[in-house]
């Protein structure tokens, strides 16, 4: 007979293995950053080394009597295992130490469901952990065994087990149907956005890069910002103005990890689709961090998972206050912006941002020479209400002559609200200076 679960302890022992194959290892350090998130207090820390897990236990004999030691000397109700457990490795543990066992996934997910805030995150968060929980039903706890049988004890109905999961595929199910209804919505607004020509820049980056203080300095936004991982879980969009683009609409999403979960990947499909779909990506890293490469693939294994892969990407690297790093621009070959130094908890190059953010942006930005006659005041109060004046000569003969400078789509949409042809007035080739300096 199993033992009935516990309600969860906050002591908890941690365990982390190494073993040969590099795709399965983990960072012992993220495990207890992501303990402390959870709000559990880590007691000790185990580690060992295998070629390859234990198909029963996970780890060997040795390494499970140490486990039942240091259970005993700290007390300890909960045992954290950096890495994934198939459903039969958790219950064998549980059996052996009588208490209760979680896995990296499953850690994961407690975090998730605490930061979850909005109804389509907390939707999201219990899809997840249901199809998590769908697959460790079996004799997980004692009212789930199977009925015995027996004369007289035989006949129709279901077992406690075959309850359980029909309520589970019940409730998933109208999960999903919620979700659905969310991902058309958001579907409708991006339609939206993108028929109103409005472009939309998403941040992503490995967890507690600076995703969400960086969001806060460019929007003047006060979505919650800490020193933990997933701090922010519900994604937030806000509106940016930045030059010669004109508004954008910025979304602070999720942060990743290493080996996210793929239900969790699944899970937030519908929010993971603002970067699948954004005209650029913020990808922000941690400049301070000696596993940056690491995370930056690890990153970059998510966003290929979700088709945000081809998404043009400007990187951010964050935190240069720890590096005692000046903010700077690193180019590519053709001149284009690629990387941004900055602190965006100093504000130290965020406007090298917004510089760097306008330059990305603004591929259809036209710059040309105009004259307009005295009887065109119209058309020239609305190219000083855009700001796209840079320059304006007066002739003698009462015309004028502008340089301007803005977004194409805005000079279609002024054209056509005072009713004239914009390729009356739109130079065959826009390199127009040198025209413009030789007018009287």
């Amino acid at each position: 007979m199993f033992f009935e679960r516990p309600d969860a302890g906050e002591t908890a022992v941690l365990v982390h293995m190494d073993f040969q194959d590099e795709k399965e290892r983990e960072d012992p350090g993220e495990l207890l950053e992501l303990v402390r998130s959870a709000g559990a207090v880590p007691a000790t820390l185990l580690t060992g080394s295998r070629k390859r897990p234990d198909s029963r236990t996970f780890v060997g004999s040795g390494k499970l009597e140490e486990l039942r030691e240091a259970l005993g000397v700290h007390g300890a109700e909960l045992v954290i295992f950096n890495h994934g457990l198939s459903p039969s490795q958790q219950r064998n543990l549980e059996r052996e130490l009588k208490c209760r066992v979680i896995d990296r996934t499953g850690l994961i997910l407690d975090i998730f469901a605490q930061r979850a805030r909005t109804h389509e995150g907390k939707l999201q968060v219990e899809l997840a952990q249901l199809e998590y929980m769908s697959t460790r039903l079996v004799r997980g706890w004692t009212h789930l065994e199977r009925q015995k049988g027996g004369i007289g004890l035989r006949g129709p109905g279901e077992t406690q087990l075959e309850t359980d999961r029909r309520l589970l595929r019940g409730r998933i199910k109208a999960i999903h149907k919620r979700l659905d209804k969310v991902r058309t919505q958001r579907d409708q607004n991006r339609r939206s956005r993108a028929r109103a020509e409005i472009p939309s820049v998403s941040l992503v980056g490995y967890t507690n890069a600076g995703k969400s203080t960086l969001f806060n300095a460019l929007t003047e936004s006060k979505v919650y910002a800490a020193d933990q991982l997933f701090a922010t879980l519900d994604p937030t969009l806000r509106r940016l103005e930045i030059e010669d683009v004109g508004p954008v609409v910025m979304a602070d999403t999720v942060g990743f990890i290493r080996h996210l979960p793929h239900k969790l990947v699944e899970a937030f499909q519908a929010t993971l689709q603002e970067a699948a779909e954004a005209s650029l990506l913020v990808h922000v890293i941690d400049a301070a961090d000696p596993d940056r490469e690491l995370n930056v693939e690890q990153v970059e294994t998510v966003l290929d998972e979700i088709g945000a892969l081809e998404v043009p990407t400007l990187k951010v690297m964050n935190k240069i206050d720890l590096l005692d790093s000046a903010p700077r621009i690193e180019r590519d070959g053709e001149g284009r912006p690629e990387v941004v130094w900055l602190s965006a908890r100093e504000g130290r190059g965020l406007e090298l941002l917004e510089q760097a953010l306008s330059e990305c942006l603004a591929d259809d930005v036209i710059d040309f020479a105009l004259t307009l006659e005295p009887e065109q005041g119209r058309l020239r109060a609305g190219l000083h209400e855009l700001g796209a004046v840079r320059e304006e000569r007066f002739a003698e003969d009462g015309q004028t002559h502008l340089q301007v400078r803005l977004p194409r789509r805005d000079f279609l949409q002024l054209m056509a609200r005072v009713g004239e042809r914009a390729e009356d007035y739109l130079p065959a080739s826009l390199s127009e200076r040198e025209a413009w300096e030789e007018t009287p």
